[in-house]
């Protein structure tokens, strides 16, 4: 039996990252990977960063990841508010300023899709990772899409399982037998209710593959404190504990 672990979308949230390492320590769970967006909205987009770079973690480039690293302008998304647009320009201006020349260096040269193979016994199981789609980093495919989407990446992929992340919300989709289309959720920027951090077992077997999705809790006021104590904006705070607030 092999264990592996992916998570994604840690968005400079340490406290989080560091919750989901010890827990994947604690499960004995030694081969992980991360889907990229390391930096953006909390303010320890560096040192996350170079916990990933100190660990070996291999780590695709997020839309963010990639937004900082070639200083690509900031468009409005429409399915923002006001309030949310005017904080996330100035969040993303932060991290410009704020991430060294050498994490964006490293940002820069992350790869944009990994494909795994695990041969167990006579299996070989094929898993595909992406942040978001694989034409794009930046497509938002969410649980509801239709079945057709996620079965030509597997498809497309020539894959047995397709992990993504990016839309910050959890799920897994069969496919047939042992045929998976999952989003492992956030590590640190949650939008589901509980605002857990998120992540992703693979337990893989010579017959079988069976994927988990794992939320745990952090030092979530610890990330409240240090976003106040930043120029981010307190919209993201806020977010984090399911609050309403005006942004600053």
């Amino acid at each position: 039996m092999i264990q592996i672990a992916v998570f994604s979308d840690v968005h400079g949230n340490l406290p989080a990252l560091n919750a989901v390492l010890e827990d994947m320590e604690k499960r004995g769970i030694h081969q992980k990977f991360c889907l990229g967006d390391l930096v953006d909205f909390a303010p320890w987009g560096n040192e996350v960063t170079e916990k990933i770079k100190a660990l070996n973690i291999p780590c695709l480039m997020g839309n963010h990841d990639e937004r900082i690293a070639f200083d690509i302008p900031v468009v409005p998304l429409s399915k923002h508010s006001e309030e949310e647009t005017n904080a996330r320009f100035i969040a993303i201006d932060h991290s410009k300023k704020y991430i060294t020349e050498e994490n964006k260096k490293f940002l820069s040269e992350l790869p944009f899709h990994l494909k795994l193979n695990y041969k167990i016994g006579e299996k070989h199981w094929n898993i595909q990772l992406v942040h978001s789609g694989l034409a794009s980093n930046d497509t938002y495919l969410y649980e509801s899409e239709n079945d057709e989407v996620f079965a030509d990446m597997l498809r497309e992929s020539q894959s047995d399982i397709v992990v993504m992340g990016h839309t910050h919300l959890s799920f897994k989709k069969p496919f047939g037998n042992n045929r998976w289309a999952i989003n492992c959720g956030s590590v640190g920027r949650s939008k589901e209710e509980n605002r857990l951090a998120s992540y992703l077992i693979l337990t893989m077997g010579e017959e079988q593959i069976s994927p988990e999705i794992v939320q745990i809790e952090y030092p979530l006021e610890e990330t409240v404190r240090a976003i106040g104590k930043s120029d981010i904006p307190d919209y993201y705070a806020a977010f984090l504990r399911n609050e309403k607030v005006s942004a600053s």
